[in-house]
């Protein structure tokens, strides 16, 4: 645009002036800087491009091929462009790295009228996560450097990598109590196999339950009463604030956590025990700008930045999956332990005030915490006073300053408390208490 009210500026003085060879010098630039602008334009909207991903969905480890087809369909050829496909800049730039590339992403193509070329790269996924792959970034120009323009083509496609499942050991499989011996309040579910006593006949009961050799000694019906099973699942209570996570043992901390959570959920959902998740992290797809990509953009950094995720996101509603049975229950925990990100929302406190209408009476509440502030061992021992079984998890390192704080203020509480430090500790956490 300088350029351009430059030599309009020029011409101008040219014409006052009566200056032949300045006047004719500016037409020729102006008519260079138009049509070059014109041939700008023109070669990045005749571009178009299309994605192709070998997987949607991965574990960690896996590799998935990503194949961008770039095709241009005008009748002109295009001199120059820069193809890039996006990535996230975070997961390649963290240490260590959640993923890794292989090939190019990012290339200096030409295009023939109506020729096509390609880019080929391989994303290695490292850790678990929801991970963006584009759109594709395009930029193209005159010969000249005077005008470029920039595009976002193709719809972002998104790959959801499972976290680590740690098979556990140490589970009593006999009388399927897995993390500690609860009786229930309510009879959900009777063991036929224990009699706690007899009752006299109701309307409705069932021929089964009826004591025959009560009755036939006091000539009237009784029915037996069963003990009712030791517990009925657990509700997982994940703290995933941003602030209980020391910049200094992370990710490996947080993907800790996370690992055992899915690996406590496996476990659970094997035994045909119902199972739930509650947490105060985000889920990343809350915060991934699916629609409104603007198509032309006058700077780089302008399209790089519409094309990103968003940074920010004070989550201040937990992420539930309501504590149930089915074939489908692990699978909704594991994507949901999948797109799971640090946040800022919710206090674990204010997480457990919020859920606690939602977690079922007789179901264990575990709750996996990478330290236990004042606020944190209150709200657990409020719930073990209400009447919910208990057990805290904390995931802490051997120099963890606050980890002895952390234990004594959940021992005031009453709350059965274990320990992880590492995925081999993870197989045992269920065979044996830290404190009794």
């Amino acid at each position: 645009m300088r350029w351009f009210t430059g030599a309009l500026a020029l011409l101008l003085i040219g014409l006052a002036f009566q200056m032949g060879l300045l006047v004719y010098a500016m037409y020729v630039l102006l008519g260079v800087m138009l049509v070059s602008r014109y041939l700008a334009r023109e070669w990045v909207e005749k571009i178009t491009a299309e994605r192709e991903c070998s997987r949607p969905t991965a574990q960690i480890g896996d590799k998935a091929a990503v194949i961008v087809n770039i095709r241009n369909t005008g009748k002109l050829p295009v001199p120059w462009l820069i193809a890039e496909d996006s990535v996230p800049r975070e997961a390649l730039t963290q240490r260590p790295p959640r993923i890794a590339i292989e090939g190019k992403r990012t290339n200096i193509l030409q295009l023939a009228a109506q020729g096509e070329k390609a880019l080929l790269y391989q994303v290695t996924f490292l850790m678990r996560g929801f991970y963006q792959l584009g759109p594709l970034l395009l930029e193209s120009g005159d010969l000249f450097g005077l005008h470029r323009r920039f595009r976002l083509e193709t719809k972002p496609q998104f790959v959801l990598v499972f976290p680590k499942i740690v098979p556990l050991r140490g589970y009593d499989l006999a009388s399927r109590r897995p993390i500690g011996e609860v009786r229930l309040t309510h009879r959900l579910f009777e063991d036929p196999t224990r009699i706690a006593g007899i009752r006299g006949y109701q309307p409705g009961d069932p021929l089964n339950r009826v004591h025959w050799r009560a009755t036939a000694r006091t000539g009237t019906l009784h029915c037996k009463i069963y003990e009712p099973s030791c517990i009925a699942g657990v509700t997982l209570l994940l703290d995933f604030h941003k602030s209980v996570y020391t910049a200094r043992r992370e990710p490996d901390r947080s993907e800790l956590a996370v690992t055992l959570t899915a690996s406590l959920a496996n476990a659970v959902y094997q035994l045909g025990q119902q199972v739930g998740l509650v947490t105060n992290g985000r889920d990343a797809a809350d915060r991934i700008l699916q629609e409104g990509y603007r198509h032309e953009f006058r700077t780089r950094s302008l399209a790089l930045d519409t094309a990103k995720m968003q940074e920010q996101s004070n989550r201040l509603r937990p992420v539930i999956v309501e504590t149930r049975r089915g074939p489908e229950q692990l699978l909704q925990i594991l994507e949901a332990l999948a797109r799971l990100e640090l946040t800022e929302g919710l206090s674990f406190g204010q997480l457990a005030i919020e859920a606690a209408s939602r977690l079922p009476r007789d179901a264990t509440v575990v709750a996996i915490l990478p330290t236990a502030e004042p606020e944190t061992a209150i709200a657990l021992g409020s719930l073990k006073r209400r009447g919910y079984a208990v057990t805290a998890i904390l995931v802490t390192y051997d120099d963890d300053e606050d980890a002895p704080a952390s234990l004594g203020r959940l021992m005031a509480e009453g709350i059965d408390v274990r320990r992880v430090d590492s995925e081999a500790a993870i197989e045992t956490v269920c065979s044996a208490e830290l404190v009794r």
